[in-house]
């Protein structure tokens, strides 16, 4: 009897584990933003951590409104520039970590400060441009800036997760840099109840502090973040209903929606909010890549609208040829007449008379043109193998380069080797989005695609992946950064657009989409355009873009 009383303990406790015994209709299955098995929730290495550590479990004093263009305060009350470079924040009263204990100014100092003294942490270099701290009185603080940088200040006020400093100033700095901080201590509305291998499982914090400040109640009792690795099982959870809140590529929406009733933003194409620019970064380092008139007749000789069709289902949108987003704070700053005089569009006639004036003709009639001296050339292109839909799409363009008399061979690297080769400027041509995405300002934009420190870094990571050079961009970027005043701003941004289109060393070519589908068999009032109270992504970084909202708002049926 007793063997069987452990085994069966032992089994309840793994049918836990596995979301067996939660009950349906307080549980939210999440997939999308798990991609390995859940072991690291460390705030200072987002990049590794599960989606959800930063905005459920740790928060920022800041959220940001994509849809709106606003920014919330969060942990903050407020914040302000009192002076051209002081920024002063004043912090929310009563509010509380996760163990208990108050959630202090003193954190908040704790947690900038510590990126100091460990000059690793990703945003230690904020230290270059703060100079220092004041502590006002027990909610205030200012921010004094030796070289107020007010574009990137703007996006560390929604990216840096405070955290709780009678907790970390005991960690040494291997365990800030790369401990697995396996029972953090946050603030947010949720704690790290458990996880295997497949998911992890966040339970409700019921004393979360902005129950009472805010208003705001989550909904599930549990939201279970599902590591699912194939498409084809996602769709087939979301019919079943075993899968909620989905932000994975789904091919055949159309069809899902129409025979599961599948929720997706858009009731019609493209179905998706934009949240990237999907492009090709050129190694301008490489002949005859370095010529930026060869690199504008590629520009002219790409159909995207067919990948758009043929990839995609209509389920994104060919982007315009800055790559601008089409969201309210990027478009504010758009320089259509710039974009109307300098930009480009797929007319392979174009291309060909532009290669032609070139000099580079087909010379010995096998459909491939030489050089102007008579010499051959290959290029390549490449995306990780695996992503089956960029797979598809660069041999559609390699497909149209080949047509206009350019040849080019797609490749597909395993991962590994496709981030060394991007990262380290070892490519002719790499499809990529990483650092062109939704932000609270637009100098993130154009810093994924001219970081103007990458021309000298062994690894680029920031952008500008094909080390473009240009001394009047990193100006223009600094003026850009530096700026609050919109008419700069935009005059900035034409100027960087206007050299973007001229030289090319990324050629937008789509939005790659906010991919959001969701079953409405266990919970309703999801985010749609039709009721726009949110940004539907739970990715790593996008919770404080309003994701972690969703969780107040829809409703259990």
């Amino acid at each position: 009897m007793k063997k069987f009383l452990v085994a069966f303990v032992v089994l309840f406790f793994v049918a836990a584990l596995m979301g067996q015994v939660f009950e349906r209709s307080k549980t939210l299955y999440v997939g999308g933003g798990l991609w390995a098995p859940p072991s690291n929730w460390n705030p200072f290495t987002p990049w590794n951590a599960v989606t959800g550590t930063i905005g459920l479990v740790y928060e920022t004093l800041f959220l940001y409104d994509p849809l709106n263009d606003k920014f919330e305060p969060w942990l903050a009350e407020s914040g302000s520039w009192i002076k051209p470079n002081v920024f002063q924040l004043k912090l929310r009263k009563g509010l509380r970590w996760q163990d208990g204990r108050p959630l202090t100014i003193d954190d908040v100092i704790f947690t900038f400060e510590i990126a100091k003294k460990y000059t690793s942490i990703s945003y230690s270099p904020i230290w270059n441009w703060l100079e220092k701290i004041e502590k006002i009185d027990d909610n205030t603080l200012n921010f004094v800036f030796s070289d107020p940088r007010y574009q990137e200040w703007s996006q560390q006020l929604i990216s840096i997760a405070i955290v709780p400093k009678h907790i970390w100033e005991k960690k040494t700095e291997d365990e800030i840099l790369q401990g697995a901080n396996e029972k953090p201590v946050g603030s947010g509305p949720y704690y790290v109840e458990s996880w295997t291998g497949d998911r992890n499982v966040y339970r409700k914090n019921p004393d979360w502090w902005g129950i009472k400040a805010l208003g705001l109640d989550p909904k599930p009792e549990r939201v279970v973040i599902l590591r699912v690795l194939s498409n084809n099982v996602a769709v087939g959870m979301l019919m079943k209903g075993e899968l909620d809140w989905s932000n994975f590529f789904l091919p055949g929406v159309p069809v899902l929606k129409k025979g599961y009733g599948l929720h997706t933003w858009y009731e019609n194409p493209p179905y998706m909010l934009p949240a990237n620019t999907a492009g090709i970064y050129i190694n301008v380092n490489k002949y005859p890549l370095s010529i930026p008139e060869f690199r504008r007749a590629m520009a002219f000789a790409i159909n995207t609208q067919k990948i758009v069709e043929r990839v995609f289902e209509n389920m994104v949108t060919v982007s315009n040829p800055a790559g601008i987003l089409p969201l309210p704070g990027f478009m504010k700053y758009y320089p259509k007449e710039v974009v109307d005089k300098f930009g480009f569009r797929y007319d392979p006639e174009t291309a060909k008379k532009i290669l032609d004036e070139l000099g580079f003709k087909d010379v010995d009639g096998d459909g491939f043109r030489e050089d102007p001296k008579g010499n051959k050339f290959k290029l390549t292109i490449e995306c990780p193998y695996g992503w089956t839909d960029w797979m598809v799409s660069i041999q559609s363009i390699a497909e149209d380069l080949r047509a206009v008399g350019i040849n080019v061979e797609a490749r597909f690297p395993d991962y590994s080797k496709y981030a060394d080769n991007l990262y380290g400027g070892k490519f002719d041509m790499i499809l990529n989005n990483f650092q062109t995405g939704v932000s609270s300002t637009i100098w993130s934009y154009f810093n994924g695609v001219f970081y103007p420190d990458a021309v000298e870094a062994e690894y680029a990571y920031a952008g500008n992946f094909g080390r473009y050079n240009n001394p009047e961009v990193r100006a223009l970027m600094d003026e850009l950064n530096r700026s609050r005043d919109d008419e700069k701003i935009r005059q900035a941004v034409a100027k960087l657009t206007e050299i973007l289109l001229k030289d090319l060393p990324f050629i937008p070519l789509w939005y790659n989409g906010a991919w959001f589908q969701a079953s409405e068999q266990v919970w309703t009032n999801w985010p749609s355009e039709k009721n726009p109270y949110t940004w539907p992504i739970a990715w790593g970084g996008h919770w404080q873009l309003g994701g972690v909202k969703v969780l107040f708002n829809i409703k259990a049926k």
